[in-house]
């Protein structure tokens, strides 16, 4: 099988390239390198011993996107390519939507023109919105997210419902998911995020090998066990087999038609001083913080019930917070300026 992974030079792009080239799967990667980098597929390979064939381009240009459809026989796509940072998108939400939203209505396009039917959208838990309880479940509406990312979620997956409607072919599984930390065991390839990281973990971490000053705490009175955030995370590779466990229940699910969501998490909320004081207790690092002010878009707390993929994917989040950690911490001392070292 020949899956096009859109974005597969990305954080959890590049983890999961590394489970299906580990699962026997060929791999095409499309990617315009705007918060990514090619040394994670050439890492990748190494880890592997396997070869990916990589083509550099935006998912919103379609004469790029037909031309490689054309020269490669694409058997499912899976697609990651987006901008994903909360609170950036209330700051830029046109950016947001012509990315996440114009780009993967280009992308189906050009999939149903080439007759490519099997397609995993990499969708997240803000679809709930902010008037869902947690535990999430995929029966829950979806709701009014509080940032234009999870607007574009939520606009893709209602595309996606409609295209099922229209297209008798079509096979689609939306994968909603938590908060990924954490990286490969092999300290080889990790977050790298271009910038001041927008999330938690990379700041840590960036912190505890000197690249930071200081962590900014969003606030810490909200009606939590602690005052800060909680949120469900789960490490990457945990969430990369999520994806191989989908693209296998579709093969294995040859009469299924339509669109099926899953969400991908451990069930457990956990907050931002949790966090810190995790990643101190497994890296023996002090972690210097500052309280600052809320930020437009974040909800106090949410996890996720992950029972349907437990029993429809047969997957389940297996690694632990102390792994997240370690294996953060191994990436980053070992690679202090990520990709660029």
């Amino acid at each position: 099988m020949n899956v096009l992974v859109t974005g597969g030079a990305g954080y959890i792009g590049s983890h999961t390239v590394l489970c299906l080239l580990n699962s026997g799967y060929d791999v095409v990667v499309y990617d315009n390198l705007c918060n990514s980098s090619y040394e994670a597929i050439k890492r990748v390979e190494k880890l592997t011993a396997k070869t990916v064939k990589f083509v550099e381009g935006d998912i919103r240009e379609r004469l790029a996107l037909t031309e490689l459809f054309k020269t490669n026989n694409i058997d499912a796509v899976i697609h990651f390519a987006a901008l994903k940072a909360v609170g950036e998108s209330a700051q830029i939400p046109l950016d947001y939507y012509q990315n996440n939203v114009h780009g993967s209505l280009t992308l189906l396009e050009v999939m149903a023109e080439f007759d490519v039917h099997n397609f995993i959208f990499s969708s997240s838990a803000t679809v709930y919105g902010e008037h869902n309880p947690s535990p999430y479940l995929e029966t829950m509406p979806l709701g009014r997210p509080t940032s234009p990312y999870g607007t574009t979620k939520v606009m893709v997956e209602n595309i996606m419902d409609d295209v099922s409607k229209s297209n008798e072919k079509f096979r689609g599984i939306s994968l909603r998911y938590f908060n990924p930390i954490g990286a490969h065991e092999s300290g080889q390839i990790g977050e790298d995020p271009k910038g001041i990281p927008n999330n938690l973990l990379p700041f840590v971490a960036q912190v505890a090998v000197g690249k930071r000053a200081k962590l900014s705490i969003f606030g810490d009175d909200y009606p939590t066990t602690d005052g800060s955030c909680e949120r469900d995370y789960l490490h990457v590779m945990d969430l990369a087999e999520g994806h191989v466990a989908a693209l296998t229940w579709l093969q294995d699910s040859a009469q299924f038609r339509g669109v099926e969501a899953f969400n991908l998490g451990t069930g457990t909320g956990t907050s931002v001083f949790k966090i810190i004081n995790a990643f101190e207790v497994a890296t023996n690092k002090n972690i210097p913080f500052e309280i600052s002010p809320r930020r437009d878009g974040d909800l106090p707390a949410f996890w996720a019930n992950a029972d349907k993929a437990k029993t429809a994917l047969n997957w389940q989040a297996k690694r632990s917070l102390e792994d997240m950690m370690t294996d953060t911490w191994r990436w980053q001392s070992a690679n202090p300026n990520g990709y660029n070292n």
